[in-house]
């Protein structure tokens, strides 16, 4: 006999997702006086508030750890390649 309390495992939490929903909508319907606001303030503040709002929006990437022999005194050489989605 499953005796667990609260919601089915992977189901919406109902107070989440309605406070989601309002946000959302206070975001909607006042975009233009954000973007008001954002264009009045200088550029480092500007630059600030957007890198705080990305937490929020884009996912957080892993940091990559870079392990070299640093006594033998070579170049360090780091490349990028472009991936393809």
């Amino acid at each position: 006999m499953d005796t667990k309390a609260g919601r089915p495992k992977g189901s919406q939490n109902k107070a989440t997702a309605e406070v989601r929903d309002k946000f959302r909508e206070l975001v909607e319907n006042n975009i233009s006086k954000f973007q008001d606001d954002l264009d009045s303030l200088e550029p480092i503040d500007r630059l600030k508030i957007v890198l705080q709002l990305s937490k929020f929006i884009l996912p957080t990437l892993k940091a990559t750890e870079l392990k070299t022999d640093v006594t033998k005194r070579e170049p360090v050489r780091i490349v990028f390649k472009t991936i393809e989605h």
